[in-house]
């Protein structure tokens, strides 16, 4: 729950009103980029942030703004409910009027921009954020469970933030209570964020493992991306990769229903094997290989299609002449292995576990390439 001091509110919102200010090319390349899979489009999303119009220190269309400079395709500004500190200044009766405000800012471009709300109330349940949502306003209700009840009957995919939140679990420990396995058993709750702004939840993989909950990380960011995650200096928001048929806000929701997601965060990729495994493989891939000389080194040329930084540990039959068990393949790079095969082979094989990815708490994926030699 990231907070810029208030007197950078008024420096913002006078910013944000100048003429001609659209999305600039920073000295470095901050789109992110992940590659296809089979079947899918992989689209980026962030589907939780703030603006004046509950918590946050800027005005919608600066959320537009740093979306389309990161090349995302889908957002969802999720203002507060029930939390309004800056009602004095901005009144908000309209609890739509975020969206409103950020979706004239994107007419024109293929930004998808969904309409969405946080319930903000104690645990349990915590804070959730109800995005599709279709009008905002119905969603304001004394009892919390008629809010969930009303998200649902908008159709809404719902799910639960920063559960590890140390302001509403002192401990950091994920606290699954009753009424939260009951919105879960009555279809109320969808998902579930893993990553939070600048934090992890080994707990909320293993729920959303456990209760067939959607993976998502996402920024929550209040202030500016731009500081909040350095990306001058070649830093990242926290995104979710949705694995949908097509760019549209029907096929992300299906998406989302069916789980599709894999979470970028810290260089750290997170999500079930079913969907990391194929994202892993559009990823990196062996683009050469040939025998050095008259050696029986081969020579292996691994390619990242990524914004991915890969560390990959050897956990195959072979060492490499010159590199260690621990190898790093940049983004959007090539790395060149010299596999000591003792002898000359037709086909091998590289086994590889993958140590920037998880698949469950403490659990890295194996990647496994086929080489084949001329």
């Amino acid at each position: 729950m990231n907070k810029i001091k208030s007197s950078v509110l008024i420096l913002i919102m006078f910013l944000t009103l100048l003429p001609g200010q659209t999305p600039h090319k920073h000295k470095h390349d901050r789109v992110i980029r992940f590659p296809d899979v089979p079947g899918y489009k992989t689209l980026t999303c962030d589907l939780h942030m703030h603006t004046v119009f509950s918590d946050g220190v800027v005005w919608p269309i600066i959320r537009v703004d740093e979306a389309m400079r990161d090349g995302l395709d889908v957002i969802a500004i999720t203002e507060h409910l029930e939390y309004q500190p800056h009602k004095e200044d901005i009144p908000n009766p309209d609890r739509n009027r975020s969206h409103v405000v950020a979706s004239n800012r994107a007419e024109g471009h293929d930004l998808i921009i969904l309409n969405g709300s946080e319930i903000t109330r104690q645990m349990p349940p915590g804070h959730s954020n109800a995005v599709f949502v279709k009008d905002a306003n119905k969603l304001l209700h004394e009892d919390a469970m008629d809010v969930f009840r009303e998200a649902k009957r908008q159709d809404a995919f719902v799910f639960w933030n920063h559960p590890n939140w140390l302001s509403q679990t002192p401990n950091g420990i994920v606290p699954l209570s009753d009424m939260h396995k009951d919105l879960i058993k009555k279809k109320l709750l969808h998902g579930i964020e893993v990553v939070n702004d600048t934090t992890y939840s080994d707990e909320a993989v293993q729920i959303a493992l456990d209760y067939d909950l959607t993976m998502l990380g996402t920024s929550d960011i209040h202030g500016l991306v731009d500081w909040q995650y350095r990306v001058p200096q070649g830093g990242h928001r926290p995104v979710t990769l949705v694995f949908a048929k097509e760019k549209s806000a029907e096929a992300v929701k299906k998406a989302l229903t069916k789980r599709r997601t894999v979470v970028w965060f810290n260089n750290l990729l997170i999500g079930r094997e079913t969907e990391m495994m194929p994202l892993l493989e559009a990823s990196i891939k062996t683009d050469a290989a040939s025998y050095r000389g008259n050696s029986d080194v081969a020579e292996v040329i691994l390619k990242n299609y990524s914004d991915s930084k890969f560390i990959l540990s050897n956990r195959g039959e072979f060492n490499f002449q010159a590199k260690g068990d621990l190898v790093t393949v940049p983004p959007h790079s090539t790395v060149t292995l010299l596999v000591k095969t003792l002898k000359r082979l037709s086909s091998f094989e590289l086994k590889f576990e993958v140590m920037n990815a998880l698949t469950a708490p403490r659990t890295h994926p194996t990647i496994t390439f086929f080489v084949a030699l001329p």
